[in-house]
């Protein structure tokens, strides 16, 4: 099985999460520096222009291939799909939704297009659009959530689909990336155990709080909406579950969450802000830079499987 990292160019079989408002150009093209695929989210961006804004500041500050996430639930889902083949990017993920009617077009460009998927059904229904790979992502993430996890997600999607499948969610270590070769899977998409980066342009409240975190902490929001979201448990958190357990309107939850990820990420209110975060936000120690991280989770997944299979002789 081809590996991740040669399907895409990079030094390791890893892709940065395509994060809201945190995976910007600068950031992209860091994690792209240290090794991995970077990743700029349009998921907060105004508009298609400030996309490629973004696009054109990570292609200044790196030669390595990077992609973009296309959010299809975002306004702007058509304009972005036009400026991510009007720049040439190398590589597309989408989440939140079908990606259908722009895979023809990115795929006559020559872009790699790689969704994002919580259920076979859907994933199987895109291979026939002639995606290249998928990312199948398990609850543990952070942020949008399906309901499988990551351990019984991985290998059944492995199994519907001829195509190489990525493993996300509940990814921070060695052990949980050879865990995922084991699943059936060709390389990883990781998220949260970024956020703790240097080179990560979140506030330093929103570090230091999932420095702090147990494995415990994180809970799921919008799930009477049909929009569940995973994040760490605070104020506004508390308030949004008491809301939904009353039954209460979309229009009401949504006063309470209006701003909220913005309030986290940029002013550091941990206790009005939405935290997304995964589960794993409870591995996380320290504050490292972005090339240590994936050097480190690389190493012990070696390793991890040579001692597994020494073991099992």
């Amino acid at each position: 099985m081809k590996k991740l990292n040669e399907m895409l160019g990079t030094e390791f079989p890893i892709i940065q999460g395509g994060m809201a408002n945190i995976a910007t150009g600068t950031f992209a093209a860091a994690c792209s520096n240290a090794g991995a695929l970077g990743v700029i989210a349009s998921g907060g961006m105004q508009n298609a222009e400030m996309l490629r804004e973004h696009i054109r500041i990570c292609r200044k500050l790196t030669d390595k291939p990077f992609g973009v996430n296309l959010m299809l639930m975002h306004p702007a889902k058509d304009e972005m799909a036009e400026v991510i083949l009007e720049e040439k990017v190398p590589v597309v993920t989408t989440g939140a939704g079908n990606p259908g009617k722009y895979v023809e077009s990115w795929k006559e460009a020559g872009i790699i297009v790689i969704p994002v998927v919580a259920a076979s059904i859907l994933a199987k229904r895109l291979v026939r659009y002639g995606v290249d790979a998928l990312i199948a992502e398990g609850t543990e993430s952070g942020g949008h959530v399906g309901e499988m996890t990551t351990m019984a997600l991985v290998p059944q999607i492995a199994d519907a689909v001829d195509v190489p499948v990525i493993a996300a969610g509940g990814i921070a270590d060695g052990r949980q990336l050879a865990a995922a070769f084991a699943l059936g899977a060709c390389g990883v998409q990781v998220g949260t155990c970024l956020l703790t980066s240097v080179e990560c342009p979140i506030h330093e409240n929103y570090k230091q709080a999932l420095l702090s975190a147990k494995d415990s902490d994180t809970t799921v929001t919008g799930r009477s909406i049909g929009g569940p979201v995973r994040v760490l448990k605070n104020k506004m958190v508390r308030e949004y579950l008491s809301l939904e357990r009353r039954g209460a309107t979309l229009e009401e939850l949504e006063k309470v969450t209006l701003g909220a990820m913005r309030r986290a990420v940029f002013d550091g209110d941990m206790e009005r802000g939405s935290v997304m975060t995964g589960q794993v936000a409870g591995m996380l120690t320290e504050i490292r830079p972005v090339r240590q991280i994936l050097e480190e989770m690389v190493f012990q997944s070696r390793k991890v499987m040579k001692e597994t299979a020494e073991n099992w002789s």
